[in-house]
């Protein structure tokens, strides 16, 4: 894993963008995504959480909210985890109370790098360390970043497309990415091109189009597919999609046409929906990024800052990354992703992330029995 990441990749690459949430908007056997509040238990030190939304994806509620619940309550810590279902008001309300309340320490994954910034400028004023989850807020003042290796995402993600189409020279292929407002899109986005560009460049694959989705709307993203590949004659042979909502959008779309399974698609976060396709044979793949791992870290973290142990925490971000537009680096946590295709579901199951009755049933049943899933 590198130690230095790209927080804001450089000017000419374009706007194209790409992000780590999940997109399936469907609950998870891990947890309830109608639940916007986890009541902090009684005792241990206080500590605030605010996820970003419900609407594009599942994993904030279904597996970031009780991953990190356990993983903090474990710590000695008290919890209080809030979701700001995609209002930035919200986010910003929600910081103003857990401030007030006294929490020792925020961790916030934040719905746009401004009011991530504005929370944590709020926070530091009153003597409160801040953590940036998952997504690293430009321009903001945070010490610590708990994340996954997101160029690493990307390059995965470019590298199963590129394996997918390596018998097929000139193949044409749509880029579907995620929030431009959404860091993270950055940095996947920089890893896509570190492998297809030269693809791009010599021929052997045609860009036809790349375009970021406001907001990682799935039902935005799949209207913009089905323009470009009318645009393009109905022409497609490969698609970047940024995550696994999207990439179930854009199945929708070929599905339509005729074209699901024919046509390579690349996911994000190994959702059960993302899973599924991938089974079907729809989906080439997907990357699954370990959340439990992310929150437990990112709990041992926020006990070594609540108990007023640098040294502790600065040992466990040990990694760094810049952002640029603040001109400084970051202290962090960067864990490793890992490409999945249909012969590594069974690996995802196993660790417990999803279970084999929740994407093994109907048409499945007799994949999952071949591949071993049970």
């Amino acid at each position: 894993m590198r130690s230095k990441t790209l927080a804001l990749f450089a000017a000419g690459v374009g706007v194209s963008l790409a992000m780590t949430a999940c997109g399936a908007n469907q609950e998870t056997p891990s947890g309830g995504s109608g639940q916007q509040t986890s009541a902090a238990p009684a005792g241990g030190i206080k500590v605030g959480v605010i996820l970003p939304e419900t609407a594009t994806s599942a994993r904030w509620e279904g597996f970031d909210k009780p991953m990190l619940e356990a993983a903090m309550k474990a710590e000695g810590l008290a919890p209080d985890i809030q979701n700001a279902q995609g209002d930035v008001q919200k986010f910003s309300t929600l910081a103003d109370g857990m401030i007030s309340q006294g929490v020792k320490v925020l961790v916030i994954a934040a719905i746009n790098s401004e009011v991530g910034a504005s929370v944590a400028a709020k926070a530091k004023a009153r003597g409160i360390p801040t953590i940036d989850y998952d997504r690293l807020n430009l321009g903001g003042s945070s010490e610590y970043y708990v994340s996954f290796d997101n160029v690493k995402v990307g390059e995965l993600q470019g590298q199963g497309l590129a394996t997918a189409l390596k018998d097929k020279p000139g193949a044409q292929v749509i880029e579907i990415e995620g929030a431009p407002t959404d860091n993270n899109a950055t940095l996947f986005h920089a890893g896509q091109q570190k492998v297809l560009k030269p693809l791009y460049d010599s021929g052997a694959l045609k860009l036809v189009r790349s375009q970021p989705i406001d907001g990682w709307d799935n039902q935005k993203g799949g209207v913009t597919f089905e323009q470009i590949l009318t645009g393009n004659g109905g022409k497609v042979d490969g698609v970047v999609a940024a995550n696994d909502g999207l990439a179930g959008a854009v199945i929708t779309v070929l599905r339509k046409n005729g074209l699901n399974g024919k046509v390579p698609v690349t996911g994000q976060d190994a959702t059960p929906d993302g899973l599924m396709a991938v089974l079907r044979g729809d989906q080439y793949m997907t990357v699954f990024k370990p959340i439990k791992a992310e929150a437990e870290g990112a709990a041992k973290l926020a006990a070594a800052l609540a108990k007023g142990d640098k040294a502790a925490a600065d040992k466990i971000a040990g990694q760094s990354s810049e952002d640029a537009k603040g001109s400084r680096t970051v202290k962090s946590l960067l864990l490793e992703p890992k490409l999945t295709t249909k012969d590594g579901v069974k690996e995802v199951v196993s660790q417990g992330y999803v279970k084999a009755s929740d994407i093994c049933g109907g048409d499945l049943a007799a994949v999952c029995a071949q591949l071993g899933i049970s």
